[in-house]
């Protein structure tokens, strides 16, 4: 089992589209639209990232930065603390294309600026992933594995014909992958990756994730990874920045959440297929881990999936 591709795909990533940005100083251009998660590639020039406690870094060529969690940033002009704020996606809705422009009307500083969705934003794997991700240039150029997509994104990104969404869709969903990657190889901070870079960790991780509903323990996630009991949970937690246990209970409740949200789900098959023998004890765990019971969660997506298909079903 391909780990990393199988947990990119419970998370259902979608890209929004990608837009290539010129910056002229000063500006300040705000990127906190609810849901979507950013992705920035200096092209040419510098500027500063900036997050809302104030706190970011300098941005020079071929350095690329992603936010898998959505969090809200600013890129601006360097040196710039004070004066108008654009909105990125007021810009980008408003301007026909692919090429937006903000600040003066030279040009300081290109930005590739694209946007991905989540569709699973509750998957216990998110919060293994850093608010973050900064992958830095090597001499104004991307890093040797990542140059041919930033370049392929970017070209499609400024000149792009038709099908352009969708190579750039993919192109997009190649570099996420690569920069998540690479990061499980050099990330120093609990979370998700930091266990998939540990080998150990990773087997119990792959068996979690296969399968789910089995009957796990911390004793039979031990032996699966190849360890004593205790060097396993010190292990897993130490890695991982929670319990596995912990971790399993958040992993059933996601892909309770997905299985109830088809029109064909019961309460009761649900609970058998993420692990409880007892209707009864899963629904008191759904509701304890989200807040609504599962009976009222099923009807909801019902509902939410029928007004949807109405909306968009042609008379």
């Amino acid at each position: 089992m391909d780990l990393l591709s199988a947990v990119l795909r419970e998370l259902r990533l979608e890209s929004a589209g990608y837009r290539w940005l010129e910056l002229g100083s000063p500006v300040r251009i705000s990127f906190d639209r609810p849901g979507l998660r950013g992705v920035h590639h200096v092209a040419r020039g510098e500027c500063e990232l900036v997050l809302p406690d104030g706190t970011g870094s300098r941005l020079g060529p071929g350095d690329l930065v992603v936010f898998p969690r959505g969090d809200a940033h600013e890129l601006r002009s360097p040196g710039v603390r004070s004066g108008p704020v654009v909105s990125g996606f007021e810009l980008a809705m408003r301007t026909p294309g692919t090429r937006l422009r903000a600040g003066s009307p030279r040009t300081d500083a290109v930005v590739v600026c694209g946007a991905f969705l989540v569709g699973e934003p509750d998957h216990p794997a998110l919060r293994g992933l850093p608010r973050v991700l900064h992958l830095p240039g090597e001499a104004g150029q991307p890093p040797a594995w990542l140059a041919a997509l930033v370049r392929a994104l970017a070209t499609e990104a400024f000149d792009g014909g038709p099908g352009s969404d969708l190579v750039m869709a993919r192109l997009s969903d190649a570099l996420l992958v690569r920069a998540f990657r690479h990061h499980s190889r050099t990330v120093d901070r609990p979370g998700w990756l930091a266990g998939l870079g540990d080998p150990y960790v990773a087997k119990a991780l792959e068996a979690l994730h296969t399968d789910p509903a089995a009957g796990w323990t911390v004793a039979s996630l031990a032996r699966t990874a190849g360890l004593s009991r205790a060097a396993f949970a010190a292990r897993f937690a130490g890695r991982v920045g929670e319990p596995a246990m912990r971790y399993l209970l958040t992993l059933r409740m996601q892909r309770a959440r997905t299985l109830l949200r088809d029109e064909r789900a019961t309460v009761a098959s649900v609970a058998g297929q993420v692990g409880y023998r007892s209707e009864v004890a899963f629904a008191a765990a759904f509701k304890r881990e989200t807040g609504t019971p599962p009976g009222a969660y099923l009807r909801t997506a019902r509902r939410t999936g029928s007004a949807s298909a109405a909306r968009t079903s042609v008379p």
